[in-house]
């Protein structure tokens, strides 16, 4: 098994700056052997590329014929604590996007949280292949009337979500029917960080995400 905690320093990792209209942007590249797809992902308002599922997919997706593309927003890069409107952080992605699609491989748009709103709302119109949504947040924690399901359902392209069952944001049970996949990580919060009194380890959540996301992209091409 590939130990996540050792992907930042893996051999094939390199980390290239990019430009954007919303400042510099950073991406971390984890490069498959022959790759077929691109898989971009960002984290969310509250923490950077090295989330736990974030270096998990890296770790593991290479080996499987996709690019892991782990982009840091420029607020981030700038060392901000907060993030900014969502439409500064979209301006952001934009402009990172042509260095995604620079390999020439379909990229699949994704992220964490805030950064899979910003994959949802800009797949249509930056040619996105899919659209991978980890804990998607349906709505503020205790505010189910604030939904943000028009965003998800909005995508234009396949979508998965992969939403942790105890997440305060939206749990599984909460999401409307759509044009969508959606995985359950048992237990997860929004982190999908599970208790120790759960029925499966911390490392086994972690794979139910690898796994779904290994299949996922696999039907795609």
């Amino acid at each position: 098994m590939t130990d996540v905690n050792d992907v930042t320093n893996a051999a094939n990792a390199t980390t290239e700056t990019v430009e954007t209209d919303a400042g510099p942007a950073r991406i971390t590249w984890h490069k498959a052997k022959k790759p077929r797809l691109v898989l971009a992902v960002s984290h969310g308002a509250g923490g950077g590329i090295e989330a736990r599922d974030l270096k998990a997919l890296a770790a593991v997706l290479p080996a499987h014929g996709v690019t892991v593309a782990r982009v840091e927003q420029p607020w981030r890069v700038a060392g901000k604590k907060l993030a900014p409107a969502p439409k500064t952080l979209d301006l952001g992605w934009r402009g990172i996007w042509p260095a995604l699609a620079e390999p020439g491989l379909p990229v699949v748009s994704g992220g964490r949280s805030a950064g899979a709103r910003v994959a949802c709302r800009t797949a249509t119109e930056l040619g996105a292949r899919a659209v991978l949504a980890l804990s998607f947040p349906l709505h503020p924690p205790g505010r189910p009337e604030k939904s943000r399901a028009a965003e998800l359902l909005g995508s234009g392209v396949p979508t998965l979500v992969v939403q942790g069952g105890n997440d305060p944001f939206g749990n599984p049970g909460e999401f409307p029917e759509g044009p969508y996949e959606l995985v359950e990580v048992p237990h997860g919060d929004h982190g999908f960080a599970v208790p120790k009194r759960a029925e499966i380890t911390q490392e086994e959540a972690v794979a139910v995400i690898t796994d779904a996301v290994v299949e996922w992209t696999g039907s795609l091409g």
